[in-house]
């Protein structure tokens, strides 16, 4: 049975509406206590896309092939110039071809978001594969359909020319921001992803840990960790950014032993390239709904 999506028009909570929408986005939210199951959510089972985010599950999916003997995780490979894909941080970024474990890639792919590391790597472990281990997990809503090179080359076909996208009308014509079309997910089975990883229950045990230890690298600090600007607050996550899509999903750690899984996306109404306030809502949405389940 699902759980029921409670918002604040449920019980006295936060108002996620007044909140976002003074943000100038529309937002989703989940959030969960990944011990006790505790939750909160607003429109947490909207289907949405999911943009770098699909990396996480990929990486799952990689850890459990090295779990079973499929992968080596030191195996080196090269990456040339006609695997690069475009991105500005990592492989992606720079000239030359680089020869770099299985390992190190998925490390490149969480940490800085790299796309030719996600690509990569995404041909080892293959689509497939993702997807049947999201249908053992029970997550029917989460889907990947490509890698990282189609959604980048997709947003200048769909508009018709390359980057800026600032026509609110080449934006509704993008594919990658369509969950009917693109990798997707809802905030509850993003959370449910992390909650997974964070319970030992994604991959092996040891395994888990390394991942926990890679999202805790990622080093974007604007999103989910700025909601929690304490030396004593662990904030581990993923971001996700398309044009007027802007996402994170993570784990906040508290010292009280206290573990809570959140995921926010939000689309933003301008078509602003640089848009602080869209980006700081998400960790002020998340620290208003954590605060709300340790009450």
């Amino acid at each position: 049975m699902t759980p029921p999506d409670f918002t604040a028009s449920d019980f006295p909570g936060p108002d996620f509406d007044a909140l976002f929408r003074a943000a100038g986005v529309t937002g989703w939210l989940y959030a969960s206590d990944i011990d006790s199951g505790r939750e909160l959510g607003h429109g947490a089972d909207e289907p949405l896309p999911t943009a770098s985010m699909y990396k996480v599950p990929l990486l799952m999916a990689f850890c459990r092939q090295a779990d079973a003997g499929l992968l080596d995780p030191a195996e080196r490979v090269t990456v040339t110039e006609a695997d690069r894909v475009s991105g500005p941080t990592g492989i992606s970024a720079m000239l030359d071809d680089v020869t770099i474990s299985l390992r190190d890639m998925a490390y490149l792919m969480i940490a800085v978001s790299d796309n030719s590391s996600a690509d990569k790597l995404l041909a080892r472990v293959g689509i497939d594969a993702v997807n049947a281990m999201l249908t053992g997990f029970g997550l029917e809503r989460t889907r990947l359909w490509s890698g990282s090179r189609y959604l980048v080359e997709s947003l200048s076909v769909d508009a018709g020319h390359g980057w800026p996208f600032l026509d609110p009308e080449d934006i509704v014509r993008m594919s990658a921001l369509d969950p009917a079309r693109a990798n997707c997910s809802t905030p509850r089975e993003m959370a449910a992803l992390f909650g997974m990883i964070w319970r030992d229950e994604a991959a092996s045990a040891e395994s888990c840990a390394w991942m926990r230890a890679v999202l805790n690298m990622q080093v974007w600090p604007h999103r989910l960790a700025s909601g929690f600007p304490y030396d004593d607050v662990a904030v581990s996550g993923k971001t996700g950014t398309l044009p007027t899509l802007r996402t994170e999903s993570g784990v906040v750690e508290y010292p009280d032993g206290g573990r809570y899984a959140v995921a926010v996306f939000t689309r933003s109404f301008s078509t602003a390239l640089n848009q602080p306030r869209a980006d700081a809502v998400i960790g002020t949405a998340a620290r208003m709904a954590v605060d709300h389940l340790r009450r």
